[in-house]
């Protein structure tokens, strides 16, 4: 893969990037049967590895909630701390594999990580989750950090679309409402990030990162995922102040965000939105491009989604160009100078599946389906652990490291699960094959 500066190459390419869009949109749609046998693989992945493995290893039955670190041979580090994050997850994982199949133990797991979520994170004084516990339950780190709020909606939400239990749908109102008073950046727009226990702003960080890596108040991740959270609240809640903000996080990702030269998000930004950063990353850049189609469809606003289109197939024609490798995996980062990171994990593989053929979905022409496969390949050749269950974590660019661990404060079924569902649903889906 050839891979020069970014800017340059943006620049270079942007005018035969507007003429492959329009010429390959009348591409005629793949027969539905490749389609259907792309969907049982992802099928069989899903009900006979993925969940499976979350079911039978990762509960505490002793203590509650799920274990904190799990090692590549399935050994459990007993003492290791648990976070908020992994919980709601899981809890989202399961509740929209349950809303899809009704299998009672996809339920039975749902509501183990509901309570889960509740009991051991929650603050009952300030309001919010905290960040991390100790193994057996007592807080350990009690900022608020926003991204995991973020995640207690959106799995609170999923929850509510799956059972219809008011109580999770109250609760991830509970939160919406703790972010708007606290978090919401009435001046700039968009959100802090941060917070005390107690929900004070620290704005003199100094040295001292965020748990999003940044030393400044604003990052694409947490925006990026305060997106996909409101999207799906306002699936199952039509609040008015739900849709305005919603509309206003659109706007910020599409103008602030997003760097419209080079359809690359900003990892890191001031207060202003003035870039701290010049990194990027191709597996948070894929993810956007669909949840951005995602949230315009909920919003329901035509203008909106006819701009999210385009700067979707943009986003994924670059992505494809300058962070896939000829074996169809996702590398990690890369700077103005070229790549700084390729390391290849899981997540953004299960993001391209879902990028690459929404893509195709949209328009663009069959090397998005080609590409959508092909990082499946990818997967399956190099990070399904066939005989001990689930995913590797990554593996290096030529193979020869791996990263075993399959659960940990970060490892969880929500990507890889999520892209199942996504690949199932749109491999099936009529207008593929219209």
């Amino acid at each position: 893969m050839k891979f020069g500066p970014l800017r340059l190459a943006l620049a270079l390419g942007s005018v035969a990037l507007s003429m492959t869009v329009q010429a390959s949109s009348a591409a005629a749609p793949v027969a539905t049967p490749s389609l259907d046998a792309y969907a049982q693989e992802v099928e069989a992945e899903l009900r006979g590895n993925i969940l499976p493995f979350w079911l039978e290893h990762t509960r505490d039955r002793e203590r509650g909630g799920f274990y904190g670190m799990i090692d590549g041979d399935r050994h459990v580090r007993r003492d290791a701390p648990r976070g908020a994050l992994l919980t709601a997850r899981v809890l989202w994982t399961f509740s929209a594999a349950y809303r899809h199949y009704h299998d009672p133990a996809y339920l039975e797991m749902a509501r183990w990580a509901f309570d889960d979520l509740w009991a051991r994170f929650w603050d009952q004084e300030h309001g919010g989750l905290y960040w991390r516990t100790n193994a057996d339950g007592k807080p350990q780190d009690d900022r608020k950090v926003v991204y995991v709020q973020a995640f207690g909606i959106y799995g609170l939400s999923e929850f509510y679309r799956a059972t219809g239990e008011r109580l999770a749908l109250e609760r991830a109102q509970q939160i919406y409402r703790l972010l708007e008073k606290h978090s919401h950046d009435r001046t700039n727009f968009g959100y802090f990030e941060e917070f005390t226990r107690d929900w004070k702003i620290s704005r003199a960080r100094g040295p001292r990162r965020s748990a999003m890596g940044s030393r400044d108040q604003k990052s694409q991740n947490v925006h990026l995922h305060i997106l996909e959270a409101y999207t799906n609240l306002l699936r199952v809640w039509p609040d008015a102040g739900l849709k305005a903000n919603l509309r206003e996080l659109i706007e910020v990702m599409q103008t602030r965000v997003l760097d419209r030269s080079t359809h690359h998000l900003r990892l890191f930004l001031k207060e202003d939105w003035t870039p701290a950063s010049d990194e990027i990353s191709f597996g948070h850049d894929i993810e956007y491009s669909w949840l951005l189609v995602e949230a315009a469809e909920v919003l329901g606003d035509e203008a909106v989604m006819r701009e999210a289109k385009e700067t979707t197939v943009r986003i994924a024609a670059v992505t494809l160009e300058q962070g896939v490798d000829p074996d169809g995996g996702v590398l990690g980062e890369a700077g103005p100078h070229g790549l700084t990171n390729t390391f290849k994990e899981w997540w953004p593989q299960a993001e391209a599946t879902v990028g690459f053929l929404n893509a195709y979905q949209l328009g663009a022409g069959e090397k998005y389906l080609a590409a959508s496969r092909h990082s499946w390949e990818f997967i399956e050749q190099h990070l399904v652990d066939h005989q001990k269950g689930e995913w590797l974590h990554g593996v290096s660019r030529d193979g020869r490291e791996k990263s075993t661990h399959k659960v940990s404060f970060w490892k969880c079924p929500y990507h890889n699960g999520r892209a199942c569902l996504e690949l199932i649903n749109r491999l099936r889906a009529p207008r593929l094959t219209n």
